[in-house]
């Protein structure tokens, strides 16, 4: 009776499904693998490579675990495991990676552990791990990490436990943040040490002290060009506004410049024509040793002569013979006479200015055939040490002037543009 009422067609679809379901499992077609690169083993949410030569694409996309080993490439790039977002576990040990890209771990939001043992790297940078806020562990273990930079681990919201160990950490200024961090962290670290320099090797890096860094530096930067040559720079104020007159004697002026508070620099103000024809190149310097005043004039045709003040003939007269000046030397006046500190090459120095910033005492040695040479002076070894070289074609002078908040040295040419630097305070572990 059923077989009169059904029509014949959905009558044998029926009759084929019934089939179907009684057939055994083993007759069934089995489901389709999930793809598989060929140089990785896959199950559904696994993966395994070895000697891949990229990251793999056409993995499947439920993947949550992945381990590469013995990768053929050394770099990993941009966003490079965008493509399986849920990712909750990498292993990358034991390959050649040299360099990971900015935002390398982009779209791995739920990565909870990370893997980055035995390879070659030697520096990261501050947005390798930008993203990874479920990450909970961290290892960069056996690589070849010599520093990191500031707040590199910043991202990283829940970090549990960090490793770091086999690094050739070097303890200068640039991990100083490490310490900080070491100290306020609640992430699990194992000890680390120092590789380099000489009087940290083999320390704890937890251990060392903030005051062990000596971070604070100094440097001159560009801070305005004067296009003529000078050979001269006096500053002086007036109604608390602060000048600067400029000796040009090629153009046979005298330039005056006011400082600018609000944009910061030297502008034209005024220029007093009809100065004489400059013949020699002359420099005179007025110092005052036990009371007495003396003039120290040196010049490119003659040795450095010094003249003391006379009250009897009221005038300077020479003070014993000549110097005879091969190299620069730096002097100290002891009672009657001075005594030599330091000699500092200068084949082509046609001025040598020593100057203060603040409690840094700088000596600034010009030449016409090279850098000039700006020194510092170290009070533990009584002496000029090399600080800076800056690009001054055939200075004159240097003079350094206080604007407001801002440190100037003013660098006059005789042959091209007048320079001004900036004084910068520098912290080296920022």
């Amino acid at each position: 009776m059923l077989r009169d009422q059904l029509p014949a067609r959905p009558l044998l679809l029926l009759l084929l499904a019934v089939a179907w379901l009684w057939l055994p499992a083993e007759g069934r077609r089995p489901p389709r693998p999930p793809p598989c690169p060929p140089t990785c083993s896959c199950t559904r949410d696994t993966a395994f490579c070895v000697d891949s030569k990229a990251v793999p694409k056409n993995l499947p996309p439920e993947v949550i675990s992945l381990t590469m080993v013995n990768a053929a490439f050394t770099e990993i790039r941009e966003a490079a495991f965008a493509h399986i977002p849920s990712l909750q576990f990498l292993l990358l040990n034991s390959n050649k990676f040299t360099l990971i890209g900015d935002n390398a771990f982009a779209g791995l939001s739920h990565l909870q552990y990370l893997f980055i043992e035995n390879n070659d790297i030697q520096a990261l940078s501050k947005a390798t791990f930008r993203g990874l806020k479920s990450l909970t562990h961290l290892s960069l273990a056996n690589n070849n990490l010599q520093t990191l930079p500031r707040d590199l681990f910043k991202p990283l919201d829940i970090l549990s436990d960090l490793d770091l160990r086999g690094n050739t950490l070097a303890c200068d200024c640039k991990i100083k943040w490490l310490v900080e961090w070491l100290e306020s962290t609640n992430t699990t670290v194992p000890a680390i040490f120092c590789s380099s320099p000489g009087q940290f090797e083999g320390q704890r890096i937890r251990d060392l002290a903030l005051g062990d860094f000596q971070c604070i530096t100094t440097d001159f930067v560009m801070h305005q060009v004067l296009p003529f040559q000078a050979v001269s720079a006096e500053p002086f104020t007036y109604d608390s506004d602060l000048y600067v007159a400029l000796a040009q004697p090629s153009a046979s002026s005298c330039s005056i410049l006011k400082w600018d508070y609000v944009e910061r620099k030297l502008r034209d103000f005024d220029r007093i024509p009809a100065l004489h024809a400059w013949h020699r190149d002359t420099d005179v310097e007025y110092v005052e040793n036990d009371g007495k005043p003396r003039l120290i004039i040196s010049s490119s045709s003659q040795a450095p002569v010094i003249y003391q003040w006379s009250r009897a003939q009221k005038q300077f007269v020479p003070q014993g013979e000549p110097l005879q000046i091969g190299d620069s030397k730096v002097v100290r006046w002891e009672g009657q006479r001075f005594v030599e500190v330091q000699t500092l090459p200068s084949r082509g120095s046609m001025v040598m200015q020593p100057f203060a910033v603040g409690q840094r005492q700088y000596l600034a040695l010009g030449s016409d055939f090279s850098f000039t040479h700006v020194y510092l002076w170290e009070e533990e070894k009584q002496k000029f040490a090399k600080f800076q070289e800056l690009s001054v074609q055939a200075p004159r002078a240097f003079r350094a002037v206080p604007a407001a908040d801002v440190q100037l040295l003013l660098a006059p040419s005789f042959k091209a543009n007048t320079l001004v630097y900036r004084h910068v305070v520098v912290d080296l572990s920022l």
